[in-house]
């Protein structure tokens, strides 16, 4: 059986289960308070409130809940900016929802703020990239860019305009570096609230001196802002420093983010460089350097997470499918994930990657497991499960 079948029917007994059985959880994190404590949560941090408008039987909203929410870019985008609710329309507070805000398809999407009134409203389902443009569309909007990109161009250079303007910016996912540097090259006194503040906003590339003076200030900043928000801050500006380096192919911008994040991100230090090198090493198609990078990870930063090694076992059997020692060491990292998990899902990643490097005999063994696995779980991962034994047979 061709190694893309072989996938295809993995992906698909894995899959057809919907929203509830990802394998990682890294994407929108949803708030499950009532609508009317998220117009004040709103209002007390000054966001919007995303709300997914959808129905059970809506197979759009399930493939947008499977593909799209999970999605890591996706959960950093609008759990950063956003108050993120999914509502069912046909039951609860969907029914009283939906008399102020009528739908007349499944998905629809509203960014709604904090006085109720909607900022911008789409219908259907969306790809991560579009769900992504639809929320900067909408920050943009709220935020009134067109306005402060036409005080800017007349001259407005009062700091704390320039904070909102760079916030902006930074909300709709424009460049900010310019106007930010062009205010700190007139050497503000960087004590003052409203230029640590700015600073904090400002940091948004780790290959920037604006990141060290945000890096130099952190405990003064910390005290404003929390060291939470600015911790993921850091990690952030490195994560974009990152995809510069893979957009360039620069191992001397590897290096240097990687020498930021060990300076500043503390405990994530580690695997940041990790998964950092991983990454680099996928996009060079360096299938050696990368199965050495992933087997570390595995061993230093996951070694007791279940989720995650089974994770790395599926991007690993991915990144280099033809290669006999990374699917190799996914064969060690996916046995590893199946022999601590309670979750089937776990188990057929190990017997995928076993089917994959062509011990048919151990796959069917794991898919069996799996499949007992699966009873305790629900009829449709039984289902799911037995027409992937089915057709590995």
């Amino acid at each position: 059986m061709k190694r893309n079948l072989i996938t295809q029917l993995f992906l698909g007994a894995l899959f057809l289960l919907g929203s509830g059985h990802q394998l990682s959880a890294q994407g929108i994190e949803f708030y499950h308070g009532s609508w009317e404590d998220a117009l004040l949560k709103a209002a007390q941090e000054g966001k919007i409130i995303f709300v997914d408008a959808y129905a059970e039987w809506c197979g759009p909203c399930k493939r947008m809940a499977r593909d799209v929410f999970p999605k890591e870019e996706v959960g950093t985008f609008f759990n950063r900016n956003f108050i993120n609710m999914k509502i069912d329309m046909e039951k609860g507070m969907g029914l009283e929802f939906r008399k102020k805000y009528p739908v007349s398809a499944f998905p629809t999407l509203f960014f709604i703020d904090a006085e109720g009134e909607i900022v911008q409203k789409a219908k259907g389902a969306q790809q991560a990239e579009g769900l992504v443009k639809l929320g900067q569309t909408a920050l943009s909007k709220a935020d009134n860019l067109e306005e402060y990109q036409a005080q800017y161009e007349s001259g407005e250079r009062d700091p704390a305009f320039l904070y909102r303007y760079v916030k902006a910016l930074n909300n709709a996912g424009e460049p900010s570096l310019r106007v930010a540097n062009e205010y700190f090259d007139t050497d503000p006194d960087l004590d003052a609230e409203v230029n640590l503040k700015f600073l904090f906003e400002a940091a948004t590339e780790a290959d920037s001196k604006l990141f060290n003076m945000m890096a130099e200030r952190r405990e003064a900043i910390a005290a404003l802002m929390g060291e939470t928000a600015v911790a993921d801050q850091l990690r952030r500006a490195c994560k974009a420093t990152l995809e510069k380096a893979l957009k360039y192919d620069s191992e001397m911008l590897l290096e240097e983010v990687i020498g930021k994040a060990n300076d500043h991100l503390g405990e994530g230090a580690e695997s940041f460089e990790l998964e950092a090198q991983m990454a680099f090493y996928q996009s060079r198609g360096q299938a050696d350097d990368y199965r050495k990078a992933a087997k570390k990870y595995a061993k230093k930063c996951i070694d007791e997470d279940p989720e995650a090694l089974a994770a790395l076992a599926t991007d690993m059997s991915k990144a280099f499918k033809n290669d006999s020692k990374v699917l190799g060491e996914a064969e060690d990292v996916a046995g590893k994930a199946a022999e601590q998990t309670t979750k089937y899902q776990h188990v057929l990643v190990y017997s995928n990657i076993l089917l994959l490097n062509g011990n048919r005999t151990a796959a069917m063994e794991a898919a069996n497991w799996a499949l007992q696995m699966a009873e305790g779980d629900s009829p449709l991962a039984v289902r799911a499960v037995e027409h992937y034994i089915k057709q590995i047979q």
